[in-house]
């Protein structure tokens, strides 16, 4: 059965940081939707297989116009047999959502018509009803952004943590650092197979390159430090609500040393770490066609 999330209530309670949690767990999103596209979205779960099989949207009083209709589309959905609906309301005090607008310094949906306070009350009257089919609500009075991401995922994926993933990647100094890049280590100072006939043509993908890279007292000093330091690392990034970890390795070409250690890291990281962990090798391929220096 598809899913649908639909995350709404206040303005300033958090709806933006709701919807990225719901994009880490796999999410297709759609944030700021007008109610009135609402049957359009529907329309495409029903008629796409595998792309939009959980769906989440942030709908708010921008388009209060449809509000109406909103409504009874969603008391329509719940007798939907193939797609299983939750409403998540997002919810905080009156005087925490003024504090916040004034920090923010954005304009409330209802703030050209009244002010700020009163837009406030005004737009917890015109939820009321929807607060009552949620199947969720959340209050992000005392809540931060981090906390309020753990919620989301215990609420709608049934997990305590959020989703976490890490990227090691392979890459040459000589094609430039990679932009997207966490922590970066050079291994340019370990021996290099490049200065091997036999070993030249090959990448750290290939036995005799990664044998030879790691035999050096040097690459095994190096590669306990360095796994020690993630191993420490890798848990403070997930306390702190990362997704994502990119941890690149260069040497010069991206083709032997820098690969070969990525594959390490991937290999020995997975079996202490339970999430995805994959190795990425940017510029090995470049190398291998070209037969550069690495």
């Amino acid at each position: 059965m598809k899913k649908l999330s639909i995350v709404t209530g206040m303005s300033g309670a958090g709806k933006s940081v709701a919807i990225e949690a719901l994009e880490d767990m796999g999410y297709f999103c759609i944030d700021n939707l007008p109610p009135i596209l609402l049957k359009k979205v529907l329309e495409l779960m029903e008629t796409t297989e595998g792309q939009m099989d959980q769906v989440g949207l942030g709908i708010d009083l921008r388009g209060k116009e449809f509000f109406d209709q909103l409504l009874v589309e969603i008391e329509q959905l719940r007798d939907h047999p193939d797609i299983a609906l939750e409403i998540i309301f997002l919810d905080a005090d009156d005087n925490r959502l003024v504090s916040r607008y004034k920090e923010s310094r954005r304009a409330h949906p209802l703030d050209g018509e009244m002010v700020l306070l009163d837009a406030i009350m005004k737009e917890r009257e015109l939820l009321s009803v929807l607060r009552g089919h949620a199947s969720h609500i959340i209050d992000t009075t005392e809540t931060t952004p981090k906390e309020l991401r753990n919620l989301m995922f215990e609420k709608c994926s049934g997990e305590n943590s959020p989703a976490f993933n890490i990227n090691v990647l392979s890459f040459g100094f000589k094609h430039g650092l990679p932009i997207d890049a966490d922590l970066v280590f050079d291994v340019r100072f370990l021996p290099n197979p490049h200065y091997i006939d036999a070993l030249r043509p090959l990448t750290g993908l290939d036995e005799p390159v990664s044998d030879y890279v790691m035999k050096w007292k040097e690459t095994k000093k190096f590669y306990k430090k360095l796994y020690d330091l993630l191993k420490y690392m890798i848990p403070q990034y997930i306390k702190e609500g990362k997704a994502q970890l990119v941890i690149a390795i260069g040497c010069t070409g991206g083709k032997h040393r820098s690969v070969t250690l990525a594959e390490k890291l991937t290999e020995d990281l997975s079996e202490d770490f339970n999430f995805t962990i994959r190795a990425v090798h940017r510029d090995a391929p470049v190398e291998g066609a070209e037969h550069e220096e690495d």
